[in-house]
């Protein structure tokens, strides 16, 4: 689990329905943030179907609050990761975000 935070971006270059990928500065884990409607999510930035980035081509669509893997078109919900159609069944991993000093943070809390 890494304490540390890593920075995403200032806060107004992440403005609502876009996306930024960063990787965490301990575990190396990639991270997608998203800006849903002036809210933050973090999910891994790994399909949980198959071993796959859902940054690479990956369809957010902020209306829904949702990102689709463009593999094999699974769709997981960005506010808490679940998986929410076929192929995927499991979710992806959830991450805290905040907003501090005039920039977006996040971090792997996994143990």
């Amino acid at each position: 689990m890494s304490e540390t935070w890593t920075f995403v971006c200032a806060t107004g270059e992440l403005l609502p329905g876009e996306m930024r990928t960063t990787f965490d500065e301990i575990t190396s884990v990639p991270i997608l943030v998203f800006n849903l409607d002036g809210d933050l999510y973090a999910l891994e930035d790994q399909c949980s179907h198959e071993d796959f980035g859902l940054s690479s081509g990956g369809a957010f669509d902020a209306g829904a609050g949702t990102i689709e893997c463009v593999l094999h078109g699974a769709k997981f919900d960005v506010r808490d990761g679940r998986a929410l159609c076929a192929p995927a069944y499991e979710p992806v991993a959830k991450f805290p975000t905040r907003i501090e000093h005039g920039g977006v943070w996040t971090r792997d809390d996994r143990d």
